[in-house]
């Protein structure tokens, strides 16, 4: 086993172990407390994350770790685990079955490993940089839709949705009227995945953090997927902004954003 194999092995058996507690405490109950106003972190969130925390610092304890819930300090080092120990808490709070479990591995500033763990399906989308996208194992690729007009589409909105005039609701009334139909999941870990098996078409989303795209970003990607900024630019996980899609819709759906963004700054006179 390389070094690298050993990596996998304990980020995989991390996210996995966490998606079954995650499920036990779906079972069991579970305290739920207010970051915000809509944003909610519950007693799951801060078990699965001390769960898949305390693994990977027992197995690479010179490793840094940034994660959603407790260490979103630890900044510096080479080798840095990128964690959202429960994305979809909303849905997860609700008893709602989306939601997943997202780890991914960052080496010199660059995300070369990821997992994202569906336990309610049992799925384990993952991606190593360079060798394709898998889901349960099996090779995934991004759809062959060609246009706008035929896609099915997925998003979310930021938790500051009632306040915040960057709220995506522009947006998504843009894509409602261009696009075969608009899905809300409610876990961005799962749209990049499912963007990446064919299952969505596009993808894009406002005011999201490294722990909501970092092993998602790498899947799409690796499934043959195109992921940007709004403008067309390289998307950075340390963005707030991402659009991810198959490719071939990719400059319609960049074009629709720089429609409605101009004509939202017209109306408001800015």
């Amino acid at each position: 086993m390389t070094e690298f194999d050993r990596y996998i092995e304990v980020g995989t058996e991390a996210a996995v172990a966490a998606g079954k507690l995650l499920m036990e405490k779906l079972r069991t109950g579970f305290a739920v407390s207010y970051k915000g106003d809509t944003n909610l972190v519950t007693e799951a969130d801060l078990a699965s994350e001390e769960l898949i925390v305390s693994r990977i610092r027992a197995a690479f304890p010179g490793h840094t770790i940034l994660a959603e819930e407790g260490h979103p300090g630890e900044t510096d080092g080479e080798y840095r685990w990128i964690i959202d120990p429960l994305d979809g808490t909303t849905n997860y709070a609700h008893g709602y079955p989306a939601f997943s479990v997202s780890i991914a591995l960052e080496i010199r500033g660059i995300v070369e490993w990821g997992i994202v763990y569906n336990p309610n399906l049992e799925e384990q989308f993952g991606a190593r940089r360079g060798s394709g996208a898998f889901l349960n194992g099996l090779p995934v690729k991004v759809s062959k839709v060609n246009t706008l007009n035929d896609s099915l589409l997925v998003t979310g909105f930021p938790y500051d949705v009632r306040t915040n005039p960057y709220n995506n609701l522009d947006f998504f009334a843009g894509f409602m009227l261009r696009s075969q139909a608009v899905r809300r999941i409610g876990s961005a870990a799962l749209d990049f995945c499912y963007v990446a098996a064919g299952r969505f078409d596009g993808f894009w989303e406002i005011e999201l953090r490294p722990w909501d795209m970092a092993a998602g970003v790498l899947i799409a990607r690796e499934a043959g997927g195109m992921v940007t900024d709004f403008t067309g630019a390289p998307c950075s996980i340390y963005q707030l902004q991402c659009v991810a899609s198959n490719g071939l819709i990719h400059e319609q759906m960049l074009a629709v954003l720089e429609e409605v963004a101009g004509l939202t700054t017209s109306q408001r006179g800015s």
